[in-house]
């Protein structure tokens, strides 16, 4: 049997790939691996995503090297931490446009994760085999959460210092140990120096190391199984002799080139953002954080930056009334155990789960369980995978009822998140306990309605009209 030829590259390259697997690299995860030739604009926001968190990256290296994490006064009465950051703004050379671009980067990261999630969940990202690179994108998504709000409290302004301390509080209705795990996440009794030191280093060291982590991971586990496409068609079952699909392109320099021109649209937006309202009237930077933290003086309206509302929004719709929806899930939970196996093991051990849950949904106070939902909200989405039964993948095939229920998730999940913004209102309780029921109702129940309707038959191979 002929040998194969190995061509290896000379010079410097040469030399560095004989010790590291450079070119080996470069051609597994760019110019040899084959990206279904069907992407549309919903696919720039994965490596939009990968833009700005270098962007943070960067400016928060920046900004570390002049900020200082210290709650106490200095001699004019200020906190420290929240003059090194008036510091940055006014004194050091650009300090405003790279603090700018670090706040407002954060917000975009979340605009274009949220977008980046949706598209999976259009075209059936999730499903097998990329049931672990959804996986890894649940954790990114809970890691970006982590990072932000340790973030938010660092400038040590009045919403930043309120916002941290009604948090953290939440952490105290957790059963039997919750004051003391509230105690030790603030380092302190109070949200003070301590607390701001170790959001510091979570910030700074901690969460981002494990956020690029997972990103590696995530990354290696779509080249391992291949991208999916709007037509959810795996490309890797029709490839010529060769054994490159027919259906694939190279990913260089075909989707470098479409990202960069996603790229180009989104620095005008986010450049636009950043020079002329990098506040957003209030939604990327409240008024309130430009107040130095007082202790002593509650905000007469507390809510969380705009990326957290929907689920604060959750949060604040379970009183202690709401309760009773709970519990009459789990009995309607029960008597579907009742009615799927009558009278065997599983049926009855299920039962039996479902009143101790709903046994538990009394007993338990309504904080312990808006902080249950509130959470509850993030990891229902780790289960997507074997929630949905469809036959297909891609929204395109589905029967059009199914994508109003899609639209009107969309609209409930923003809804959720303008409620959440705005001071506590009776209406408001309402419209946010629909729209909580209707997100989880989404998820819980897909098992039933997702096989449901008459499903448009998948082509064979993509479907494709050059732009």
């Amino acid at each position: 049997m002929a040998s194969e030829k190995v061509v290896q590259a000379d010079g410097l390259l040469g030399w560095v790939d004989r010790r590291f697997p450079l070119i080996s690299l470069y051609k597994a995860h760019l110019s040899e691996y084959y990206a279904p030739k069907n992407f549309n604009f919903w696919y720039f926001f994965g490596s939009l995503a990968l833009v700005v968190l270098v962007l943070q990256i960067v400016t928060g290296i920046f900004l570390v090297m002049h900020y200082k994490p210290d709650a106490s006064l200095n001699a004019a009465g200020i906190p420290v931490a929240f003059a090194s950051v008036e510091y940055i703004m006014r004194e050091v050379p650009l300090g405003w446009v790279i603090r700018y671009m670090h706040s407002t980067g954060a917000s975009a990261f979340f605009v274009v994760v949220f977008l980046h999630m949706f598209r999976g969940l259009m075209y059936g990202s999730y499903r097998e085999p990329r049931e672990l690179i959804w996986i890894f994108g649940c954790l990114i998504f809970l890691c970006l959460m982590a990072e932000a709000f340790f973030g938010y409290l660092l400038p040590w302004g009045q919403m930043s210092y309120w916002g941290a301390q009604v948090i953290v509080n939440l952490f105290s209705a957790v059963p039997l140990i919750g004051p003391d795990l509230a105690v030790w996440i603030r380092g302190d009794f109070v949200v003070g120096d301590a607390t701001l030191n170790r959001f510091f280093a979570f910030h700074v060291i901690a969460i981002p190391l494990v956020l690029v982590g997972l990103v590696a991971a995530h990354i290696i586990a779509l080249h391992e199984v291949g991208s999916n496409n709007p037509d959810g068609v795996d490309i890797k079952a029709k490839k010529d002799a060769n054994g490159i699909p027919l259906d694939g392109i190279p990913f260089h320099p075909y989707y470098t080139v479409h990202d960069i021109m996603g790229l180009a649209g989104f620095a005008f937006i986010f450049a636009a953002v950043v020079f002329f309202a990098p506040e957003l009237g209030g939604y990327f930077l409240e008024f309130n954080n430009f107040i130095p933290a007082d202790p002593l003086v509650t905000p007469p309206h507390i809510a969380p930056v705009w990326y957290f509302t929907p689920f604060y929004s959750m949060l604040r719709a379970t009183t202690d009334v709401f309760t009773w929806v709970f519990v009459l899930a789990a009995g309607l939970g029960a008597y579907g155990f009742y009615r799927i196996q009558p009278r065997t093991l599983v049926s009855m051990g299920g039962i039996a789960a479902m009143v101790l849950l709903a046994i538990a949904f009394r007993v338990f106070d309504a904080k312990f369980w808006g902080v249950v939902v509130m959470g509850g909200a993030v990891i229902i989405l780790f289960f997507l995978p074997w929630l949905d039964h469809s036959p297909v993948k891609s929204i395109r095939y589905r029967p059009q009822w199914q994508k109003w229920l899609y639209g009107i998730f969309v609209v409930d999940f923003i809804v959720l998140g303008y409620l959440g913004v705005l001071p506590p209102s009776p209406a408001g309780q309402i419209i946010s306990q629909l729209g909580t029921v209707y997100y989880f109702g989404f998820f819980a129940l897909m098992p039933l309605w997702t096989p449901l309707g008459e499903f448009k038959s998948v082509p064979d191979r993509v479907t494709f009209q050059p732009h």
